[in-house]
């Protein structure tokens, strides 16, 4: 069934908002950190997990709040109302948290913050609450239409991450009276986007598509963003043939890109369709479309044979060449990918950098699989280097793996313990830097000498 914008029940906040005279405009917003928990909150969250008295509770929040910084408790907060937070049971939290974080001297009112508050709110059942955070934002941005619009833009992928159908329909129906009622074409355009990206974000890429249609008979040409969404939406669901017939039009405005094709080759990878992926990854190399990390991230995640020889402890180990790794794929769709992937060398190129003080590879933003390739590739790249006499041998060879910071089991790095199991097993001259634990190190001359053994 096709939703229709003009045929919404309008949700039970709006009658308040309606009557709501104009207020003063809001201060401006902060930067939300990401939702990866620090050592110190790490430690809040387990005091709050075993206090049972409300009371000591609220102290405990108070207490955390007022020593430390902005970042921390910013950063805490962000924690709890993930919807993919480690500590779900302290959720019901996240209200009292804000509550005493809005108090600081340092705390912007921040609508992406509100919004997030309002979806855990909804989902745990406290409608009241919620609402009245509507409300309240309402009473701030009034006036300001274009930043109102953008609240309930966040309000709509809020509730898309929580898939909540009830907050979902409560926002299309405000959204879709921007459509109808602004004379703001800005406001207009912002009011599709998010309901289109809702919409594939709630499994209904079909309903976008029939939006996107209604939006160039108003006059509005649909962006790139909308095009991914509704290309993302019928490929997580697997529907291909509608996801290449998207992508078709998409061509036809000449606006297929890396982003788009990483997004189609995601699509293809977690249906397990490794054939697709060769075939598209073939398509992006001869229209001159760039592979990034995010490409080898999407395409090596989904090649089961590759992951399961870096993480199988009780084999001899994973090849350490790429000759090697051919060899142990013969036969298998995997190797093609590998192929294709080694034949575009713009990635390695990206993470490189060469210089006569120091060589760095930076292996940051890459999962276990590409992190892997790239090393190899990286040891092939240095070896011809070397051999070739046209580079200068830099002082300092440096990689740089990571100490594990951003891993989702702290403390530990999967791409460190892979580095360090190849450099040994490779004999290679590399060391863990003891000045950045994050990092192997290794003279300039030394690993040229290993290198051409």
């Amino acid at each position: 069934m096709i939703v229709s914008l003009h045929d919404c029940t309008p949700p039970p906040w709006t009658h308040r908002i309606r009557r709501l005279q104009h207020q003063d405009p809001p201060p401006s917003s902060c930067q939300i950190p990401s939702a990866s928990l620090t050592k110190q909150g790490e430690r809040f969250l387990f005091s709050l997990a075993v206090t049972r008295d409300p009371k000591s509770t609220s102290r405990l929040i108070s207490k955390f709040v007022s020593s430390s910084t902005q970042h921390m408790s910013l950063n805490t907060l962000s924690h709890l109302l993930s919807p993919h937070t480690t500590h779900p049971h302290l959720s019901s939290l996240a209200l009292p948290l804000y509550s005493r974080i809005s108090k600081e001297s340092w705390f912007q009112w921040n609508p992406k913050l509100v919004a997030e508050l309002v979806a855990l709110l909804d989902k745990r059942g406290r409608h009241e609450e919620a609402e009245a955070l509507i409300f309240e934002t309402f009473s701030k941005l009034e006036s300001r239409e274009r930043e109102l619009v953008l609240f309930y833009g966040n309000l709509m992928d809020a509730f898309c991450k929580h898939n909540s159908k009830r907050g979902f329909d409560d926002v299309f129906y405000r959204l879709s009276e921007f459509m109808s009622s602004s004379s703001s074409v800005y406001v207009k355009r912002q009011a599709y986007k998010s309901i289109v990206s809702g919409l594939c974000e709630m499994g209904r890429p079909e309903e976008a598509e029939k939006l996107m249609e209604e939006m160039i008979v108003q006059g509005f040409e649909p962006s790139s963003f909308e095009f991914r969404s509704v290309v993302f939406g019928y490929g997580r669901l697997g529907f291909f043939e509608d996801m290449e017939r998207c992508v078709d039009k998409m061509e036809s405005e000449e606006v297929v890109d890396t982003v788009c094709s990483n997004m189609v080759l995601s699509c293809y990878g977690d249906h397990n369709e490794v054939s697709r992926m060769v075939l598209w990854l073939k398509k992006m190399t001869g229209s001159g479309i760039p592979f990034s990390i995010r490409t080898y991230n999407s395409v090596l995640n989904s090649c089961s044979s590759i992951m399961s020889l870096l993480r199988d402890t009780n084999s001899d180990g994973f090849p350490v060449s790429i000759g090697g790794l051919k060899e142990s794929l013969s036969g298998d769709d995997e190797l093609v990918v590998v192929e294709e992937l080694v034949e575009e060398s713009s990635v390695l190129d990206e993470a490189l950098e060469w210089g006569s003080g120091e060589a760095k590879l930076d292996l940051h933003g890459m999962h276990l699989g590409s992190a892997y390739l790239v090393m190899l590739q990286w040891m092939e790249e240095m070896r011809c280097r070397f051999s070739d006499g046209k580079s200068p041998i830099p002082t300092e060879i440096t990689v740089v793996c990571g100490s594990g910071k951003h891993s989702s089991v702290r403390g530990e790095s999967p791409v460190k313990a892979m580095v360090k199991k190849m450099m040994i097993r490779t004999q290679s001259p590399l060391r863990i830097d003891r000045k950045n634990t994050g990092c192997f190190v290794a003279k300039g001359h030394v690993v040229r000498d290993w290198l051409s053994r």
